[in-house]
């Protein structure tokens, strides 16, 4: 597939302990790279996209394990630079029963972080890219790397790329140094023609409690108020999620745009091995079957397909293939032989 797209965001390591432990409940912990970005991009990867990763790590061990991990799933990581003393980390305790996963973020001072604006080439690392994907995660980390959100989205417009943006709210990143998200946010969306994000997210983004409840109107109104807030916005996915304990949640999928809509049925999901990363995995699907030209409610299909099937597969990234995907759709749970 010839389309060329381009993650940036930071990649980090993940720590969790082995099975549903406490954190430090004993001396291990599993390992796995992470990240919102990079999760998209190696998935896309996996499916065959032509696909770059723009990030920052430190030239040590670690940063240079991540980088082999990106490459050895087919990812071009010539945007990879390295700067910067540490990587980021997060850990995160999987919930059990009725306690929730919690997650514990370590990734202040990270290069990526602290990767000043100048450091992006965008000129290079926009050349030959029809679409650019980012998130939320980004601008939460600090006023720099908001900035250098803002600067990519920017660059991108200046040159008639396409923009995805997948609004990953984390409170506890925007609560850490008490930016303005919905002023920041707004800015970067303004730029964006495809959007990752339920109507709790564009209430969130448009301070429009209206549209924030969850009446069976409620997605269609949200999404009409975002596309007359962003003129550039044509298209908005999402997925809602239904969770009755830890191990038994009911996903569906939906896609919007000026003119159309297309919900799926809720997929039920029991013996969850680890959900995070779904809406990474539905994202990348959704900007998957949409580069390759298919029908929204195609893109929903293959979209939730990928976030269901994550949520087989410990650690952060969804690594499946399009045999994958097409046996989820066909074959149903039998052994495949």
């Amino acid at each position: 597939m010839s389309a060329r797209v381009l993650t940036f965001g930071e990649v980090m390591l993940r720590l969790s302990p082995p099975g549903r432990e406490l954190l430090m409940q004993t001396p291990r912990l599993d390992m796995w790279v992470g990240g919102a970005e990079a999760n998209v991009a190696t998935q896309l990867a996996r499916l065959g996209m032509d696909v770059r990763f723009a990030s920052c790590v430190p030239d040590n061990d670690l940063g240079r394990g991540v980088v082999a991990t990106l490459r050895g799933h087919g990812v071009d990581v010539s945007g990879i630079h390295h700067a910067g003393d540490r990587i980021g980390l997060y850990f995160v305790t999987p919930g059990a029963g009725l306690r929730a996963t919690d997650v514990l973020y370590d990734r202040a001072g990270s290069a990526f972080a602290e990767a000043p604006v100048e450091s992006w080439n965008w000129d290079a690392l926009l050349d030959g890219v029809s679409r650019l994907h980012l998130s939320g995660i980004t601008p939460a980390l600090g006023p720099l790397p908001a900035r250098c959100a803002l600067a990519a989205v920017e660059a991108a417009t200046a040159r008639g790329v396409a923009i995805s943006f997948d609004g990953n709210w984390r409170g506890k990143l925007w609560a850490r140094w008490g930016g303005d998200a919905r002023a920041i946010l707004s800015g970067i969306v303004a730029h964006v023609d495809l959007l990752f994000g339920n109507h709790r997210d564009i209430a969130l983004l448009l301070g429009r409690d209206d549209v924030a409840n969850d009446r069976p109107d409620s997605a269609r109104a949200a999404s009409e108020a975002a596309f007359a807030a962003f003129p550039r916005l044509r298209t908005i996915a999402s997925t809602e999620r239904r969770v009755e304990h830890v191990d038994l949640h009911h996903l569906s999928a939906r896609i919007d745009t000026r003119d159309d809509q297309v919900q799926t049925e809720a997929v039920t999901l029991a013996g969850i091995v680890d959900r995070i990363g779904g809406g990474d995995a539905f994202a990348a699907g959704v900007l998957y079957a949409l580069e390759r030209g298919e029908e929204i409610a195609d893109a929903a299909r293959t979209g939730l397909a990928l976030a269901v099937l994550k949520h087989s597969l410990p650690g952060d990234a969804s690594l499946f293939r399009q045999a994958d995907i097409d046996a989820y759709l066909a074959e149903g749970f039998d052994v495949r032989r």
